[in-house]
């Protein structure tokens, strides 16, 4: 591959500079090997406060090539879908000769910041936010535990309801298979970002992470879905408020949650591998390797979809959503209970960097909201 002249942001001043640099080039046909058919495209959306600029651009590490025309997923997905083309030509077609250095974003060094891997640019209400549990047999065999006094060595609903998914939760192609557990998290207004912090709410018995991949999903003018990709995610749920009755799992589910740095385009998520770390004032106080994919879940992603989609009002034109997976582990399953400044830290292996975030507990005194008549 040729060399062309490229540019890589930096600041200077508070403003936005270009240093000329002899780069790689991506050409602009797609020919490249790293934006072919079958081969994973990263993308992140970033943000400059400082100057109320967004843009998005694919990783081709160590630089993060900046793509022109628009300046989120979701606009770049609803061209894709008004021409009938593929995602990843139309964003190959685009990509400018600008870079920014990718450590220096994810580390905090300059004024771009990550925003969530996806996002609705304009209004957060038109994102819904939900997931899948008792995906994965850890995930049944914590919730087991957390109702064993109540179980008295039955098998839980938890349990029973996981069962059901190994059974019947990955029909022949174009069957539909069992109906999976179902939650609700929230509008676009609950998605984070790489390096935000999450907070436990003052009505909040508990949080902590849940480490998932996340599917993303954009629905036509005529309310047909398409998957955009998948993004390394942390559900981050309240299981003290689960353990209590497991009839609380809903309110627990409605916290915020973080998804990024990359949203990946990929056409399947089979196996894979991760790995999981809480770190507590510069130390690692518990970390676990974990497994997601079509190949550790009891349900098939055809089947989860279909179960998600059935419904109309999940079919509404013009809408974004993001649907977590279901998590293999989470620290709380092995008793840890997560402090005020912790750092929760969630890879997948061929879906990018790291996610991290810091927990916050806030610990303002609860109050009644007022609600007036009209």
């Amino acid at each position: 591959m040729g060399q062309v002249a490229g540019r890589r942001h930096r600041e200077k001043g508070g403003v936005l500079e270009y240093r000329n640099l002899a780069a790689d080039a991506v050409v602009s046909l797609g020919k490249c090997l790293l934006y072919q058919k079958g081969i994973k495209m990263r993308i992140v959306q970033l943000i400059n406060p400082r100057h109320q600029q967004r843009c998005i651009a694919v990783v081709d590490e160590p630089d993060l090539v900046v793509i022109g025309q628009y300046d989120s997923i979701y606009e770049f997905a609803m061209a894709a879908l008004e021409q009938a083309r593929p995602l990843r030509e139309l964003i190959s077609e685009n990509l400018s000769v600008d870079r920014i250095l990718y450590d220096d974003v994810y580390d905090g060094k300059v004024g771009w910041r990550f925003l969530p891997a996806v996002d609705h640019p304009v209004d957060p209400r038109f994102c819904m936010v939900s997931g899948t549990g008792l995906t994965h047999k850890a995930s049944a065999e914590n919730r087991q535990k957390m109702h064993d006094a109540q179980a008295a060595n039955h098998l839980t609903d938890s349990m029973k309801m996981y069962q059901w998914g190994v059974e019947g939760g990955k029909p022949e192609p174009g069957e539909i298979g069992t109906q999976p557990e179902w939650f609700y998290k929230g509008n676009g207004s609950v998605l984070l970002a790489h390096d935000s912090v999450l907070t436990i709410p003052n009505y909040g018995d508990d949080g902590g992470e849940e480490p998932e991949l996340a599917a993303v999903y954009i629905n036509d003018k005529d309310g047909n879905p398409h998957r955009i990709g998948f993004a390394t995610a942390n559900e981050f749920s309240d299981h003290v408020m689960e353990k209590k009755n497991y009839l609380y799992l809903a309110p627990s589910k409605i916290r915020n949650c973080a998804l990024g740095p990359e949203l990946v385009l990929t056409d399947a998520i089979a196996d894979v591998s991760g790995h999981v770390s809480i770190r507590r004032g510069g130390q690692t106080v518990w970390e676990k390797a974990i497994k997601t994919g079509e190949d550790h879940m009891a349900h098939s992603l055809e089947n989860l979809e279909y179960h998600h989609f059935k419904y109309a009002n999940h079919r509404l034109p013009l809408d974004l959503h993001v649907h977590f997976l279901g998590a293999d582990a989470f620290s709380f399953g092995e008793n840890i209970r997560l402090t005020d400044g912790d750092e929760m830290i969630v890879q997948w292996e061929g879906m990018g960097r790291a996610l991290r975030n810091r927990l916050k507990i806030n610990t303002s005194e609860e109050k009644m909201i007022a609600i007036t008549l009209l």
